[in-house]
C-alpha cells in the first residue's frame, strides 16, 4: 500500500493513493478536511465495512448503516486522540439485536485494522449501536 502527499500551498496538500484516488487535505479546512479528520474517516470506513459485511453474511436486511464518530484530543502537542466514540445507527427490517451487537464486537476486537492500531497506540475506543426498524 502506498500514498503520495504533495504540498500545494500554505497548509494545503494533495494525497494520491496507490489506487489512483486524490484527496485534498487542508489544515485550515479551505480545500479539504484536516489530517486528523481523515484518520477518523478512515476508522469509520474500516469498521463500517466490517459491520455491514458481517450483517449481510448473517442475512440481516440492512438498508442503512451510519457510523457517528466523535473524538477527544490531548490538550498538549502532539494533540493525539485520547478517546474515540463510534456509534453505529443501523437501519433495517427485523434486525436481530444479538447479530448487530456481534457484528460491532467482531469489528472492534478482531477485524478493523484501524481500530486495533489506534487502540494499540493508547487510544480508548468505545463502540455502541442503535437499531432503527423500518417496514
Amino acid at each position: 500500500m502506498e500514498t503520495k502527499v504533495s504540498w500545494q500551498e500554505d497548509v494545503h496538500f494533495t494525497a494520491e493513493t496507490g489506487s489512483g484516488f486524490k484527496v485534498e487535505i487542508d489544515g485550515q479546512q479551505v480545500a479539504g478536511p484536516r489530517p486528523m479528520e481523515l484518520i477518523l474517516a478512515g476508522l469509520g470506513g474500516c469498521t463500517s465495512y466490517d459491520v455491514v459485511g458481517i450483517l449481510k453474511k448473517s442475512r440481516q436486511d440492512v438498508v442503512s448503516c451510519v457510523a457517528e464518530i466523535q473524538a477527544d484530543r490531548a490538550d498538549a502537542v502532539p494533540a493525539v486522540f485520547t478517546e474515540i466514540r463510534v456509534k453505529f445507527v443501523v437501519t433495517g427490517r427485523k434486525l436481530k439485536e444479538s447479530v448487530v451487537a456481534r457484528a460491532v464486537k467482531l469489528s472492534a476486537e478482531e477485524y478493523c485494522s484501524a481500530s486495533l492500531m489506534l487502540e494499540k497506540g493508547g487510544v480508548k475506543i468505545i463502540h455502541s449501536y442503535e437499531i432503527v426498524d423500518v417496514e
